[in-house]
């Protein structure tokens, strides 16, 4: 006889995680229920759990890399079914309705929870979830590897896609940690030329193994002027969290490069005018993708091989590895077993 509860980590305040039974519902219509099987831990989750959110007092479920079997659908889902495996990433499905959802933006969606930031996300048993959210995670890619990809993965992979740069051309990522080491691997394998830019020698060799043609030590080298020895990067992803980084960069671009930023710091990203102007080079954000590309992104790292480099801890274990997490300790990406 299935549980009518299920056990979730709940967020309240800052940095208080606290295991609860909650009540089993049927899915809202337009949604669907996940029974749980994997959840990444990513540095965004600090939202929920460090209180930056507009009321931290209101109790929230954290984790948006979320792998899981659909158990239940509610009305007017047609599209799934009870038995499928599926994924749910940071935006937690597009309404349809508004004007960038009108106009094919759904990632700007205007009606679109944050999973675990503004709904519940995945350090839980349960998880509820808009139909339009929903990725189809392929055979051949196993839960503990796919739940990475949904966020790290799919925003690296969208800030490469959408840059300007040419098979062959020159492409460099700035921070070899959970975003990085998935973006070396998804531009060695769209064919670029790829430099790897991190602090220190250690980990250039494995920055090697995962697709870098180059590395550039920032710590006893200015990035853009080595970058600029190199001909000049079509576009440079930033993944590191600091702005102070990132300020060197821009001189490393080509001509027209782009400067793709996908790392949140807390200090502001500073940049010359005329490093801008010369040489027409421009500096973007970039926020994850929709659910179709999450799927795109998917088939991509099963054909290629891609996959994060994870620490899998027992669901029970949460706290310990948002923890590990935040120290930036972990190789790199921490993952929650919620079947073990």
């Amino acid at each position: 006889m299935q549980s009518s509860t299920y056990r979730a980590f709940e967020a309240t305040g800052v940095h208080n995680l606290r295991l609860v039974e909650r009540e089993l519902v049927a899915p809202a219509p337009g949604h669907v229920r996940l029974r749980v099987e994997t959840c990444g831990v990513c540095h965004t989750d600090v939202l929920a759990v460090e209180g930056l959110r507009p009321d931290p007092s209101k109790p929230v479920v954290p984790g948006h890399e979320v792998v899981g079997v659909i158990d239940a659908v509610g009305d007017g889902v047609t599209a799934w079914q009870p038995g499928e495996r599926v994924g749910v990433g940071f935006l937690n499905g597009q309404c349809g309705e508004c004007e960038p959802c009108r106009r094919g933006d759904f990632v700007n969606c205007r009606d679109q929870h944050q999973t675990g930031t503004t709904t519940d996300g995945g350090y839980a048993e349960v998880v509820y979830a808009r139909a339009s959210g929903l990725v189809r995670i392929p055979h051949g890619l196993s839960a503990v590897d796919a739940a990475p990809l949904l966020c790290a993965g799919l925003t690296t992979f969208m800030a490469l896609q959408h840059g300007p740069a040419r098979a062959g051309s020159l492409v460099a990522v700035q921070g070899i940690g959970g975003l990085g080491h998935l973006a070396l691997q998804y531009a060695r394998s769209l064919g670029y030329r790829v430099a790897a830019v991190a602090r220190g020698k250690e980990k250039e060799a494995f920055a090697r193994e995962l697709g870098a043609d180059e590395y550039i030590n920032s710590s006893d080298t200015d990035p853009g002027v080595a970058l600029s020895a190199l001909g000049g990067a079509s576009v440079i992803v930033a993944t590191a969290s600091s702005g102070a980084s990132m300020n060197p960069l821009v001189g490393g671009l080509a001509p027209g490069g782009r400067l793709v930023v996908v790392g949140a710091a807390p200090d502001p990203l500073t940049v010359s005018t005329p490093d801008l102007i010369f040489g027409t080079r421009s500096i973007v954000g970039r926020l994850t993708g929709s659910s179709i590309e999450n799927e795109d992104n998917l088939a991509f790292s099963l054909a290629h091989d891609i996959r994060p480099s994870v620490e899998v801890l027992p669901f029970s274990r949460a706290l310990e590895g948002y923890e590990r997490m935040l120290s930036g300790e972990a190789r790199f990406r921490v993952v929650l077993d919620v079947t073990a």
